[in-house]
């Protein structure tokens, strides 16, 4: 099962001293809006997501249909295959993607320990 790009999306307080602080761990900003409290920081293949005031934990995010550079991929499996293929696995979805659309649409799961887990497609 290919999941896609894979990424942390962390719940901090301050997006400013965050910033800086992955900074200084070479990280630097691929995408997002400061002003809207989100950033997209990436250092080589890692990349982490700075969300200020948007959800309580932090969540581990896949992207079907992105490269580590959030650039689109020409092939990748559908989100509603995923979601699909997860159900017949017995894994109980706590949001779903309308199987009858097409493009973006997300999932979240959460692992045994109560960890979120978000499923993304933006394309």
């Amino acid at each position: 099962m290919n999941l896609g790009a894979f990424s942390i999306s962390l719940n901090v307080k301050d997006i400013q001293k965050s910033k800086s602080f992955y900074e200084t761990l070479g990280f630097q900003v691929l995408g997002g809006d400061i002003t809207q409290n989100w950033l997209i920081l990436k250092n080589e293949g890692c990349v982490i997501g700075l969300f200020q005031g948007m959800f309580e934990k932090n969540i581990l995010t896949f992207n079907p249909g992105w490269n580590q550079n959030a650039e689109n991929l020409d092939s990748f499996s559908d989100i509603r295959d995923l979601q699909k293929q997860l159900k017949e696995k017995g894994i109980k979805l706590l949001t779903e993607a309308d199987e009858s659309s097409k493009g973006p649409a997300s999932f979240t799961i959460e692992d045994p320990d109560g960890n979120p887990i978000l499923v993304d497609q933006h394309v």
